[in-house]
């Protein structure tokens, strides 16, 4: 991989991973529409680590609070007594479903679950199910339910947000996509199911992240230039990643998520299009 591709593949992660639109769809299929090989799950798990930085860099002061209080709490011995605590240990209970399916089907994530035929039918389907969501979502609104606010979450939440994440692992489905959508079903206002969202994720792109790197490690940074691209992507991708939690937070205060919706349903469609003429291959 050149320094361009791998700059390129770090702005396509930026800023797809965290828009409802999936990152490693859009990596997979820019590299085929630009005739580059396919950058692989390694690499895909690996340049998602700009993901922690771009989280880190945005919800910096979150994070060490919940960080600090979740310590804190079982040092004193009573891990439960504060709401950051509570929060930590809500996010370590919603991770807890994507590692044991992660594990238990990586290698068909790697591989026969990386076709483009699966992508398109996971864009098209969490599309349609995003839908069912807003329209479950406004019917509350109009029936005069209070939503749920960060501070209003509890296990019940974690766990059900938790589960709608391992539909991430179908490429396609998006991560951030799915925990929205099982935000919405809960009754969660779209800025707290994707704040919420972003928190869950850490653990879990923490664990992918370093797992592929010391499994593919001597692939990656074979060379000098191999290593300086692996990280000028990461790099990039952390910068444009912070730009798009901050875009899509603003943006879901005030409308809601079908703008993404029908770009999953136009990019899905025209994917099963290209691949039925032969100008992708599966």
């Amino acid at each position: 991989m050149t320094l361009g591709q791998a700059v390129v593949h770090g702005i396509v992660q930026g800023l797809t991973e965290f828009l409802p639109i999936s990152s490693i769809a859009h990596l997979k299929i820019v590299a085929q529409l630009l005739g580059w090989a396919d950058p692989g799950p390694a690499f895909s798990a690996v340049i998602q680590l700009s993901v922690l930085a771009s989280l880190w860099m945005y919800f910096n002061r979150d994070i060490a609070r919940i960080t600090r209080a979740t310590i804190s709490g079982l040092v004193r011995g009573h891990p439960l007594d504060s709401p950051d605590a509570k929060m930590g240990w809500m996010i370590a209970a919603g991770t807890v479903p994507i590692i044991i399916l992660g594990l238990l089907f990586r290698h068909q994530v790697e591989t026969s679950l990386r076709s483009l035929y699966v992508i398109a039918g996971a864009m098209i389907g969490l599309a349609v199910v995003l839908m069912l969501a807003e329209a479950v979502e406004i019917h509350r609104k109009r029936s005069g339910h209070k939503l749920k606010e960060l501070s209003d979450l509890g296990w019940f939440d974690a766990i059900v947000v938790g589960l709608s994440q391992c539909a991430a692992l179908i490429p396609g489905a998006s991560r951030s996509g799915s925990t929205i959508t099982g935000g919405l079903f809960l009754g969660m206002t779209r800025e707290t199911a994707a704040r919420f969202s972003f928190l869950l994720c850490i653990p879990a792109v923490t664990a992918a992240g370093v797992f592929e790197l010391i499994k593919a490690r001597h692939e990656l940074l074979a060379s000098q230039a191999d290593a300086f691209n692996l990280f000028a992507g990461t790099a990039v991708s952390a910068v444009v990643g912070y730009l798009a939690i901050a875009f899509l937070l603003g943006y879901l205060r005030k409308h809601s998520t079908w703008v993404f919706i029908i770009y999953r349903l136009a990019l899905g469609g025209l994917l099963l299009a290209l691949l039925r003429l032969g100008k992708l291959t599966p």
